[in-house]
């Protein structure tokens, strides 16, 4: 591992990224917007909106760092950027943490946007600090970059990459507690709904804004959320393939 080569590619994604203002808009500014939307939504009825605004704040940022970066890579793969650098004497895993560390980059300025807006401007409250939910929405974010980047190896155009979105993402979302809590789901859906990983990024962050003393239970949400982030990136570096010899 380098960590010249790594910060190198890293360095190469965001300069890339940066002249893609349509991609900035979709990181920085669809989430604040979505969570804007939301709190008209509830306008009149505020409770609401301080009980789903602040998990909100985290799954909006996974959902849009999902799609960005699964599109990105698959361009990166579709368009021989990726066989090229592969055919360079540079080390996968040096790649991959090169585009991991470009994408939590955004993810991270993500993350303290749209909680910026929601807990400034918008006047959401929670039972514990605001930098604890502002880190999990950053990690929230990261761990939607790491689904994307692994993912993206399974699509072949941009529309199939889309349809992610329905077929992996929604599914999460209708399951995750968000809009029905999972003890009064049908038993089958609660063990379908444990095994996804937004489950545990919606229960932390539902159990951050809602306790002040936070028990073994939210320890465990944040270890699934970390350890599923990690297995995503390993799982991503194995789709990677040399070409040349």
């Amino acid at each position: 591992m380098s960590l010249r080569a790594t910060a190198a590619t890293a360095l190469r994604v965001l300069r890339q990224l940066r002249r893609d203002p349509r991609t900035i808009a979709l990181i920085v500014v669809v989430p604040c917007v979505l969570i804007f939307l939301v709190d008209q939504l509830f306008a009149d009825r505020e409770q609401v909106f301080q009980q789903v605004g602040v998990p909100l704040l985290g799954l909006f940022p996974l959902v849009s760092m999902f799609l960005v970066t699964s599109i990105t890579m698959l361009r990166e793969r579709t368009s021989g950027t990726l066989e090229r650098l592969l055919a360079l004497p540079l080390a996968k895993l040096d790649l991959l943490l090169g585009y991991a560390v470009a994408f939590a980059v955004l993810a991270a300025v993500q993350g303290v946007v749209v909680s910026a807006v929601g807990f400034g401007l918008l006047d959401l409250e929670a039972a514990s600090s605001t930098a604890l939910i502002v880190l999990l929405a950053v990690a929230n974010a990261v761990l939607g970059m790491a689904l994307g980047l692994f993912l993206s190896a399974y699509a072949r155009t941009e529309f199939q990459a889309v349809q992610f979105m329905p077929a992996f993402i929604l599914p999460q979302i209708l399951l995750c507690g968000l809009l029905v809590p999972r003890n009064q789901m049908a038993e089958w859906l609660q063990w379908i709904a444990a095994l996804m990983p937004f489950t545990y990024a919606y229960d932390a962050l539902s159990r951050a804004a809602t306790e002040s003393a936070l028990d073994a239970r939210f320890w465990l949400d944040v270890a699934v959320v970390v350890g599923v982030t990690v297995l995503a990136l390993a799982l991503g570096a194995a789709t990677l393939r040399r070409r040349t010899p």
